[in-house]
Formats: structure tokens, sequence, C-alpha cells
């Protein structure tokens, strides 16, 4: 059975960083790609960035770019986000998700607060 369980949400200041990880269990995720995705209160989830599993080429939104940072450690079936130059309006929850063909196995997802 495919379990993603995000860690290191949390309350910061804005300006500040925070390091998101996506432990995955049940299979090998080396060929699947892989994708932080956040949802805002009264918002439509939107992804953050995403990472292929052969090559790790990635992709991120462009109000993202520069500040967010998607990597993955293959061998400990691991995804990260690095969030620098955290701003209030990246308050989300914040989920990892990955499929064989898309993105179908989701996690529980884990809060992210920035303060003004």
């Amino acid at each position: 059975q495919v379990q993603l369980v995000e860690s290191g949400g949390g309350l910061v200041q804005a300006g500040g960083s925070l390091g998101l990880s996506c432990a995955a269990s049940g299979r090998t995720f080396s060929s699947w790609s892989m994708g932080w995705f956040r949802q805002a209160p009264g918002k439509e989830r939107e992804l953050v960035a995403a990472i292929s599993g052969i090559g790790g080429s990635t992709n991120s939104s462009d109000s993202m770019k520069g500040r967010f940072t998607i990597s993955r450690d293959n061998a400990k079936n691991t995804l990260y986000l690095q969030m620098n130059g955290l701003k209030p309006e990246d308050t989300a929850i914040y989920y990892c998700a990955t499929g064989p063909y898309g993105y179908d196995y989701w996690g529980q997802g884990i809060q992210v607060t920035v303060s003004s």
C-alpha cells in the first residue's frame, strides 16, 4: 500500500524559510514523478513544484520560482521542498503526491503558516 507522509511544516515569519519532507513507502518510487501542491483557504489546490522520476527534471509555479526548490532522494524514498523568502500568501496546507501516470496518491497534508 502506497503511503505518503509529510513533515516539517509550521509557523514562520515572513521572509523566513521552511523545509518540507515527504516520506514515501509501499514500493519504489524512483521512476514516478512526484509533486508538491498546496491549498489555501477558499482557494483551489495548485501545483507548487514537480520533479520527474528518471532524470530528476523539475518545474515549478512562476510565483515560486527562485524561492522554492524541489528535490528527491530516491535511495530514501523521500521528496523535499525547500521554501525560502516565505510570504503570508504562501500560507496553505501543503501536500505531496505521486503516481505512475499522474498524481494518484496523496499525503494527508501539512500546514504552513507565514505571519506578516
